[in-house]
């Protein structure tokens, strides 16, 4: 079945903090994709091992087949939801900062929750975070899955909000810390990480099948949780506008100084 844009993706994307649009991607792209990512796979893994999360960005990689992404950033449907549900002024990609989301070889593990920059960005700038994360030119992410992926949880609606009392009450400190699953065997690791997850007040997970293109608000409370028996090869992507590569610009710099000078993770100014 072919892929139909409705309001009902602009209203997800609003409401909710994501959208998926659902087997946009053509199985024959599809298959392009994971015969270059399966490449890029054993790359990763030579350069930095088993356990390593992503190989980033695709165009650093030369050994690596660009056209299957190349045919991704042009695809017309996809140009046309991206820009049906953001502006003319977007695109579904930017290939300088692409990269490829993998599944471990060897051990479960999951990142921390979070809303990316204000939780996971030394020195940032927490003023000016909280003074644009719901700037809908800021902050549009996308994970394009090439097999089943459950991977990523989140807390619908967040996107639009400073932390709620039972989210202050359940991560109180910065940074905030994930499991230490590193000696636990493997299924003892999932089960610390899973409920981990679910611990999280209103967490939900969210699953895109092959060829499912999420664009999401990072700016929402979000999670990866991965295990090894799950083949993943995720694109990982930007919606991107020359705006937003320039306040990404401005603020890493921004935040390298404050490192140097030693600031770490600082606790969001509204609590």
């Amino acid at each position: 079945m072919a892929f139909v844009f409705t309001d009902d993706h602009i209203e997800d994307y609003h409401k909710l903090g994501y959208t998926v649009f659902r087997g946009i991607l053509p199985a024959s792209l599809v298959a392009d994709l994971r015969r270059v990512t399966d490449h890029a796979r054993q790359v990763a893994r030579e350069a930095n091992g088993g356990q390593v999360q992503r190989l980033q960005p695709v165009t650093a990689y030369e050994q690596l087949d660009q056209q299957p992404f190349q045919d991704y950033n042009q695809l017309p449907a996809l140009v046309d939801a991206v820009q049906s549900t953001l502006g003319p002024q977007y695109r579904p990609s930017n290939l300088s900062a692409l990269g490829i989301l993998l599944e471990p070889a060897d051990h479960p593990w999951c990142t921390q929750w979070h809303r990316d920059w204000r939780d996971n960005m030394s020195g940032l700038d927490l003023v000016s975070w909280e003074a644009d994360f719901r700037d809908p030119e800021l902050f549009n992410q996308v994970n394009c899955a090439l097999y089943e992926d459950g991977s990523t949880w989140v807390v619908p609606g967040s996107h639009q909000r400073h932390d709620l009392p039972r989210e202050i009450e359940r991560f109180p400190h910065r940074p905030i810390e994930k499991p230490d699953v590193s000696d636990l065997e493997a299924a003892e690791a999932e089960r610390v990480c899973w409920e981990y997850v679910v611990s999280m007040p209103g967490a939900q997970q969210l699953v895109l099948g092959a060829g499912d293109y999420c664009l999401y608000r990072n700016s929402l409370w979000h999670i990866g949780n991965y295990v090894p028996y799950r083949r993943r090869a995720t694109l990982h992507d930007a919606a991107d506008t020359e705006r937003f590569i320039a306040w990404r610009d401005e603020h890493l710099a921004a935040a390298s100084k404050r490192r140097e000078a030693g600031a770490g993770i600082g606790m969001p100014p509204t609590r």
